[in-house]
């Protein structure tokens, strides 16, 4: 019964899909294009190689399954890898990872109908979703066709699960249908089980995995260079209103002759940020120009994608955005990994467990609001010292937790056995 109304509201859903897509590509075009495969309608398809198939919502995502998708190429050079995923941004950031090294399509939304369209034409040997997003008919379609869904690097919040218990039929089935569940921490699966997962193995978090690529260390230096021997304030990953109280922030408490480099979370907001930084009467430069950054630019604006590792490299201290409002964090395990002392805000519920320990071991420094944030990055910018040994604690830190890339291939593996 609560499939049939997970259905019919879909079913009664269906007009107004076109208008969200319409909605979306105001700000984002690329949402019009390829609009046939969220219904499941893709190009011809090829035969011939088995499919591994990886489920990538958006960037994070698509950022967090690179280590895994090297490991399958490695362990599975006779199959192709599919990723999947549901916006254009994690689409784009999948080009700027694997580039042809795998095939890419959207998600349908899940639909009976699509979801059937899909699994016909990719013909998946195991389906791996990345993180946590579960959708009734897909994961049952699997099932009813003898393809193994998997969940890797799962993440449960306490905000998440409260809003899946929300639909205890729905979520408990669907749970129950995946043939596996590979949890980051001990707390995700515990919800997980309370949900109605038979069993959630505790595998560790895959972003830990992700090593600074050396072509990007290489950008950072090149940008250093260009920006010169002045120091670095980098806030990256911001996300809507949190930019605006940086700014006001800086405005009230400037740096010195220190270089504030932000880059927005999303890349529709570039030019949205831009305004806000000289609306608060910065001079602004962004890093599309390619150039050396002038004497006179007072933030430059990181309006590139998949340039985040060369963002950090050049900075010398780092703020994750996403943790001043109410957005849970966004990765701070890559600020960590390149070596650089971390500031984040209060709301860390994406990364609890990391975050926690982040701060534990020194890594990194809580504040509680943009004020706190320019003090303390002030006073870390003043200080080489400390910002040595909060490099070195973060180095220290994101080692001792790799190896669950590792251990989930393990869990694919058995699962395609």
């Amino acid at each position: 019964m609560a499939r049939f109304f997970y259905n019919l509201t879909l079913l009664l859903l269906l007009p107004y899909v076109g208008l969200h897509l319409l909605l979306r590509s105001r700000r984002q075009p690329e949402y019009l294009r390829h609009v046939g495969e969220r219904f499941g309608f893709y190009p011809s398809p090829q035969r011939g190689e088995g499919v591994i198939w990886l489920h990538a919502v958006s960037v994070g995502e698509t950022r967090a399954a690179q280590p895994l998708v090297t490991a399958l190429k490695a362990r599975y050079p006779g199959h192709r890898i599919l990723l999947t995923h549901m916006t254009p941004t994690g689409r784009q950031a999948s080009e700027e990872l694997f580039g042809d090294a795998v095939h890419r399509a959207y998600l349908p939304y899940d639909y009976p109908f699509a979801v059937q369209r899909f699994l016909a034409h990719f013909r998946p040997a195991v389906g791996v979703i990345m993180e946590t997003e579960l959708w009734p008919n897909l994961v049952s379609a699997c099932k009813a066709q003898g393809i193994p869904l998997l969940l890797a690097n799962a993440r449960l919040s306490e905000k998440s699960a409260r809003r899946y218990a929300r639909f205890p039929n729905l979520t408990r089935s669907a749970l129950r249908d995946l043939a596996g569940i590979a949890a980051q921490t001990e707390q995700d699966a515990a919800r997980l089980t309370a949900l109605g997962a038979p069993k959630a193995d505790v595998l560790g978090n895959v972003k830990f995995d992700i090593l600074p690529p050396p072509e990007q260390l290489a950008l950072g230096e090149t940008l250093r260079k260009w920006i010169g021997p002045r120091p670095v304030l980098l806030a990256a990953s911001t996300r809507e209103g949190e930019e605006a109280l940086l700014f006001e922030a800086l405005a009230r408490h400037p740096l010195g002759g220190a270089l504030f480099v932000v880059v927005p979370r999303h890349p529709q907001r570039f030019d949205e940020v831009a305004a806000l930084a000289v609306k608060a009467g910065f001079v602004v430069q962004r890093r599309s120009g390619n150039a050396p950054v002038g004497a006179q630019t007072q933030v430059l604006l990181g309006d590139s994608m998949g340039e985040m590792f060369a963002y950090y490299a050049a900075c010398d201290v780092a703020f994750v955005g996403g943790s001043l409002l109410e957005y849970g964090s966004q990765n701070l395990i890559e600020a960590c990994a390149a070596g650089r002392p971390v500031l984040i805000g209060r709301s860390t519920y994406n990364f609890a467990q990391a975050a926690g320990e982040a701060l534990a071991c020194g890594a990194a420094r809580q504040v509680s609001s943009a004020e706190e944030l320019v003090e303390a990055a002030g006073a870390l910018l003043d200080d080489a010292g400390l910002r040595q040994r909060m490099g070195k604690a973060g180095l220290e830190f994101a080692a001792h937790h790799r190896g669950a890339t590792e251990k989930t291939l393990a869990l694919i593996s058995r699962a395609m056995r």
